[in-house]
């Protein structure tokens, strides 16, 4: 069969007639070959009727994101534009109601999205499942008026604290959802995708936890580490603080240094330690430090572990390969690779590696995410995947971005 080539793509020129495609300008050669310019092959609006087309029937789970004018929500806005099934129907942002996504977040443009609304005006009989990307608490009480067969991924910590007295401990407010607090589970999604794929609630981790249970919680389960003297440097991006308009977060504040913050009490400690205490069986408690870095991006976690007696880096090394041999999003690097966060921004990979300390019987284990994508977004579309029973990686196989 004959066949056009565009550039250094060919196409069966049957088809070309069938969907007329082929051009004036188009002439065979050698009775079968067919060359198109591209400028003239077809028109803009034969593409875009095509794409929309394909878009009408194959994304069949409308998606409503709330918040879609903070990072988070404009990541998964992004992630979104090539999931072949989920489609947004509604998103919201307050302050932004009324604009199209577009004029919050240019790189967002090019997609033909609905106009963003107040949340009270948010219309969710044409929603299936709704990504929450709103401020840690203001959640609860509005994901509670939500219809009860919405399929949600929360991704405030709102409902990550399975005790809601230590919820109003660490965030000064009282719980206002207790009733859903029982149903939610927690989404580790490698740790916990028995309960995620039924649930109907998930909590999405916070970027910290992720970062240091992922490579904590096996070797807890298999006892090659002490549940003392743990010790947690944490460092990331500045996206990290959210995109409101503060201070510390002006260019001048985080530029050129290098900023601790929530010593002893940020509000990820009871999170860490809720997931190594279900591990353990026990009550675990860790010395954990985050600190600023004058980067747009990614999160590295620096974990110094004790472990237990007779126990080497090599066991270690072995339990984390076991565990994390056939998971698509998270990879032990070879013994002596140093992870580091530019070799996963922008992807939903966890980079991991253990290395033997100077001090004997210590470990030092070194993990790295996209603190915006495995860290949060991204980890959430994985979370939606399993629980409306598609292929957890669709629509999250993009590659790191490098340089």
């Amino acid at each position: 069969m004959s066949s056009t080539t565009f550039g250094s793509v060919s196409f069966n020129s049957g088809w070309l007639r069938k969907h007329g495609t082929l051009s004036s300008n188009s002439r065979q050669c050698d009775g079968s070959l067919l060359r198109v310019r591209a400028s003239v092959a077809s028109s803009p609006q034969s593409l875009r009727s095509t794409k929309e087309k394909i878009d009408a029937s194959e994304k069949s789970v409308r998606i409503g994101v709330l918040g879609a004018s903070g990072y988070t929500g404009a990541e998964v806005v992004r992630l979104l534009a090539n999931h072949p099934h989920f489609g947004i129907t509604t998103m919201t942002a307050d302050r932004k109601a009324g604009q199209p996504i577009g004029s919050v977040f240019p790189h967002l443009m090019t997609q033909d999205l609905p106009a963003m609304v107040a949340i009270k005006d948010a219309d969710f009989s044409n929603v299936d499942a709704v990504f929450c990307c709103l401020p840690h608490g203001t959640t609860q009480e509005i994901i509670k008026s939500l219809p009860k067969q919405l399929k949600i991924v929360d991704l405030s910590a709102d409902f990550r604290l399975s005790n809601i007295n230590e919820y109003e401990e660490w965030y000064g407010l009282p719980h206002k959802a207790p009733e859903l607090q029982k149903e939610a589970v927690y989404g580790l999604t490698e740790v916990l995708r028995g309960k995620i794929r039924n649930a109907r609630l998930v909590a999405n981790p916070g970027c910290y936890p992720t970062s240091i249970q992922l490579p904590l919680v096996p070797l807890i389960k298999a006892g090659l580490i002490e549940l003392r003297n743990i010790i947690i440097d944490a460092k990331s991006g500045v996206s990290g603080a959210g995109r409101g308009a503060k201070e510390a977060n002006l260019y001048t504040e985080v530029s050129e240094g290098l900023h601790s913050y929530g010593i002893t009490k940020h509000r990820h400690v009871p999170e860490i330690e809720q997931g190594l205490s279900d591990a353990s069986h026990s009550k675990v408690t860790v010395s954990f430090t985050p600190h600023l870095m004058p980067m747009s991006r990614g999160m590295q976690s620096t974990i110094y572990v004790e472990m237990a007696p007779g126990v080497t880096t090599d066991d270690l090394y072995l339990e984390l390969l076991s565990a994390y041999k056939d998971e698509v999003f998270v990879r032990l690097l070879e013994r002596g690779v140093v992870p580091h966060t530019r070799h996963v921004r922008g992807s939903n990979y966890c980079f991991m590696n253990v290395f033997e300390d100077r001090i004997p019987g210590r470990a030092i284990i070194i993990s790295v995410i996209d603190n915006l994508v495995k860290g949060a977004s991204g980890q959430a579309l994985q979370n939606l995947n399993l629980m409306m029973g598609f292929p957890e990686n669709m629509g999250l196989d993009y590659q790191p971005l490098f340089p």
